[in-house]
């Protein structure tokens, strides 16, 4: 099951800003993990609640 954080929908980037930091979580196998529409991935984690959680923090560390 793939997860997708649509609590803000996509927008076109305005020129010279940097594109939104889109995060969905992908499972693969029994392990979960982040991932970001920059190129970003969080570790692979077994527990979901923890893979949304990197997600959340990932703009702020970025």
């Amino acid at each position: 099951m793939c997860e997708q954080d649509t609590s803000v929908p996509p927008t076109a980037t305005p020129p010279g800003t940097a594109p939104p930091h889109l995060t969905s979580t992908v499972e693969r196998g029994s392990f979960c993990l982040a991932r970001c529409t920059c190129g970003w991935s969080g570790p692979a984690r077994r527990s979901r609640d923890l893979a949304r959680t990197d997600a959340g923090a990932h703009p702020e560390s970025a």
